[in-house]
């Protein structure tokens, strides 16, 4: 049987082997390393060796702050990875996620110059995820301002204490974003005032999956982050079967039309998953706030075809307001809408917190107890 020729008949326009290129950008990250006097991140170059060994791609850059690093050892950067991506033209990666350090203002703007990259060459990340970190109210601007043009579907900042200001400049920057799809800000020390500028910011953006569990908003908070949600939900569930939209009356169609496309050309409302659990949403000292968040609550549930999770374990809600959620399920189920996984805490009475388990999808969440965010 004649030889086959390695290397012959390669089709046009197929990619190159991966192994060259990881080799390259592990030699070259080495490199800005060495320059910036800064140490490899052992994660990085774990990674890197991994996919080369598997001849695969590295789609997820995980930078972490060693635990046993010894005294007097350079500290880990981001810029040096940052840079290297750049030399390297590095478009494989989807995820760059960076755990535990302290961001300086330089590695913060390069950061950010690298998200607002457009043209010839776009930025190839779609996720950015910050946990732990510390960056003052600068970086937090300058992130911010990036946000308005980066080609991000999900940004996690959690145990990235915020105060006011800060959550602010992350807030402006997230105003009418029409391609972010999730947004995470667990254990970021949030108050009852971020309430309203998240649902303002929720109705107005293409952000369908919200994770504030471990934060601070309180019956009066929660309560301004559901109203407009809630009010749209009735609009849209009250209008009659002849001009309702299309999307509206078959959400199944809608949501899969949210998850193929990479930017939405139309605002929300489109929320699907909202954890708010562990928020201090209960009747203490806030009676009347209690019982509005509930009845916003109980209109999203039985209107709103769009959501599918709701998470609020670890919030002592009460009888009264349990009994209303399921009231609510039921009408819900009446009115044909999609099940709704819904979570609560079981410090109510076992028949009620039976009745809502069987109402809805059950759900494996598992909660620890508020850890202050990390500094």
């Amino acid at each position: 049987m004649p030889r086959v020729k390695k290397g012959k008949g390669k089709a046009k326009g197929a990619p190159p082997p991966i192994v060259p290129i990881l080799q390259r950008f592990l030699k070259t990250y080495g490199k800005h390393c060495a320059r910036s006097q800064t140490s490899v991140c052992p994660a990085i170059r774990r990674d890197l060796k991994s996919s080369i060994d598997s001849e695969q791609s590295l789609r997820r850059f995980t930078l972490i702050r060693p635990d046993d690093s010894p005294p007097g050892l350079p500290p880990v950067s981001l810029e040096p990875l940052l840079t290297t991506i750049r030399d390297e033209q590095y478009t494989l990666g989807k995820e760059i996620c960076i755990w535990g350090l302290q961001l300086s203002n330089p590695e913060i703007a390069r950061l950010s110059c690298l998200l607002e990259l457009t043209g010839c060459t776009t930025c190839p990340f779609t996720t950015l995820e910050i946990i732990a970190c510390k960056m003052d109210p600068w970086s937090l601007g300058r992130l911010g301002k990036a946000l308005q043009f980066s080609r991000l579907l999900f940004l996690i900042l959690d145990y990235c204490r915020l105060g006011n200001e800060e959550i602010e400049r992350i807030f402006s920057g997230l105003e009418n974003n029409k391609r972010l799809q999730g947004l995470s800000l667990r254990y970021c020390g949030l108050g009852p005032w971020s309430g309203q500028r998240l649902g303002s910011i929720i109705s107005q953006s293409a952000i369908c999956k919200l994770h504030l569990d471990g934060n601070y908003l309180q019956c009066s908070g929660s309560l301004a982050l559901l109203r407009p949600l809630a009010e749209y939900a009735e609009m849209q569930g009250k209008e009659p079967p002849a001009t309702a939209s299309p999307d509206t009356r078959n959400p199944t169609q809608q949501l899969h039309k949210i998850k193929n496309k990479k930017r939405l050309t139309e605002a929300g409302p489109w929320l699907v998953k909202l954890h708010l659990a562990d928020n201090g949403i209960d009747g203490k000292g806030e009676g009347e706030s209690l019982l509005e968040f509930t009845q916003m609550l109980t209109c999203l549930i039985k209107y709103s075809a769009h959501v599918r999770e709701i998470d609020l374990g670890n919030n002592i809600l009460g009888e009264m307001a349990a009994a209303h959620i399921l009231g609510a399920l039921r009408a819900r189920k009446t009115g044909k809408l999609p099940v709704l996984k819904i979570t609560v805490t079981p410090q109510i009475s076992s028949d009620t917190f039976r009745s809502i388990w069987k109402n809805s999808k059950k759900s494996n969440t598992t909660y620890k107890k508020k850890n202050k965010a990390k500094n």
